[in-house]
């Protein structure tokens, strides 16, 4: 098989681009109009790059706008235990180094899910977090760590605003093309945040380091 020509990678640039701005509508769906001046190519270009994109059912036209597909699900499907088994190692050198439940979450559009969660092994009672948990990003350190702007410090803390008596820390996992996520920890005892937030803040880190 012969290299990939320039135009190949051309192509394969703007279809992944044009992904990206039917993503960025966010459920609104958005026109071929709209599309190819978010992208800066033609209205015929975004017709030939969205053939493929629908046979393998990526997007899909509801009407005259144009949508995520199910096939995402899919590919989503096979991308979760993948990450899962990234941040595996990481969660547990976290929960058993501070005695807290540790959790990697990620965002999905206004909500959080909890996608992994080790507890640690040698405490007589610790917090019970169940992978696929679901929150408003709005609450709860793991979504608001994810709202974090870069200028800001690189950690959130709360407390009672999930579980009655639970403390969280959290911190974004930055750096990552694509992913909006945060690793944090779960306790009923009080939080030191000088002491748990740059531990959160190097886990996640580590984990960025893992996926780039």
């Amino acid at each position: 098989m012969s290299p990939a020509s320039p135009g190949g990678s051309l192509t394969l640039d703007r279809g992944l681009a044009l992904l990206q701005a039917v993503a960025d509508a966010e459920g609104q769906g958005c026109g071929v109009a709209e599309l190819a001046a978010r992208i800066g190519v033609s209205r015929a270009a975004v017709y030939r790059l969205l053939t493929p994109l629908a046979e393998r059912g990526l997007v899909w036209r509801d009407g005259a706008k144009v949508r995520l597909g199910v096939g995402l699900l899919r590919l989503a499907d096979r991308v979760l235990p993948q990450l899962r088994d990234a941040a595996g190692p990481v969660l547990r050198a976290l929960a058993e180094e501070t005695g807290a439940t540790a959790h990697l979450s990620i965002a999905d559009a206004d909500t959080v899910q909890a996608v992994a969660v080790v507890e640690p092994s040698w405490t007589s009672y610790h917090v019970g977090y169940r992978v696929g948990s679901r929150h408003s990003i709005s609450r709860g350190a793991a979504g608001k760590a994810m709202t974090l702007h870069k200028q800001e410090p690189g950690w959130v803390t709360t407390a009672g605003e999930l579980q009655p008596g639970a403390h969280g820390v959290a911190a974004p996992v930055r750096g990552v093309p694509g992913l909006r996520a945060s690793i944090g920890l779960v306790s009923l005892d009080a939080i030191d945040a000088k002491v748990l937030g740059p531990r959160v803040v190097r886990a996640a880190a580590e984990l960025a380091k893992i996926l780039s």
